[in-house]
């Protein structure tokens, strides 16, 4: 392996959707990633169907597999039949640092991670108004943003990395169809990270979305749904290898 001793390596995956049948690739994939690089990060969608025995699973193969730090977050499967917080500590158990508001340093980067929501991009986001569960819908969406801000916030003046499961951007979810964009991702994610100068964002969900893309602020966002990957980069590994200047002591 070269030496990358100015930099430090981030390998990011999300929608894996953990089960029996693809534990075995689940585990080359991750032996991969933990020899390639120094943070491995899990974006959302571990287990298939939120069930507590892919959780197990994919704990098993991580335990096995992986020898570098991880963090990460639940998707909206992981939420799918209500285990969220037993998979939570299942993966915990095994080291895995999942974030949901909270903050975590390592080697001097700073990763603030929230599961995100939808609602939209740009001015075509649903606003607050009518029904009172438009309303419940639309606040939902401010507080996964709220809690993004008070985390990328606490991280000070470290290089900050955000760990999300739906896009900030619309242009991480384009190849999607178009009447399910607005489920995919939330504008509302964009504004903190554009506050706070965000290093790179790494997010799931859009399983045929586009790989890459920037706030408005140039910021680099990445979608590194496993499918998405697989389809934009079929002769590599389907993780995203991103290398970031290793902060100055």
């Amino acid at each position: 392996m070269p030496d990358t001793s100015d930099v430090i390596r981030l390998s990011a995956v999300a929608d894996i959707h953990c089960n029996r049948s693809n534990r075995d690739a689940l585990q080359a994939l991750f032996e991969r990633a933990s020899d390639e690089s120094d943070i491995l990060l899990l974006c959302g969608d571990l287990a298939d169907y939120g069930l507590v025995e892919e959780a197990h699973i994919l704990a098993d193969v991580l335990k096995a597999a992986v020898r570098i730090p991880m963090v990460g977050v639940l998707g909206n499967h992981d939420y799918e039949n209500g285990n969220q917080n037993e998979i939570r500590q299942i993966l915990t158990d095994v080291g895995v640092a999942l974030l949901d508001g909270e903050i975590l340093e390592i080697s001097g980067v700073g990763f603030a991670g929230v599961k995100g929501f939808c609602g939209g991009f740009g001015r075509h986001q649903l606003e607050a108004w009518g029904e009172r569960v438009i309303k419940r819908f639309v606040q939902e969406a401010k507080e996964e943003a709220c809690k993004l801000e008070l985390a990328l916030a606490r991280l000070g003046e470290l290089p900050r990395i955000a760990v999300l499961h739906y896009s900030p951007i619309r242009a991480t979810v384009e190849g999607e169809f178009p009447e399910i964009i607005p489920f995919l991702g939330s504008s509302r994610l964009e504004e903190p990270i554009n506050w706070f100068e965000a290093t790179a964002v790494f997010h799931g969900h859009a399983h045929n979305g586009f790989p890459e893309g920037s706030t408005m602020r140039n910021i680099p966002v990445y979608n590194v749904a496993l499918a998405a990957l697989r389809k934009a980069f079929p002769d590599r590994p389907p993780f995203r290898l991103v290398e970031i200047p290793r902060p100055i002591p």
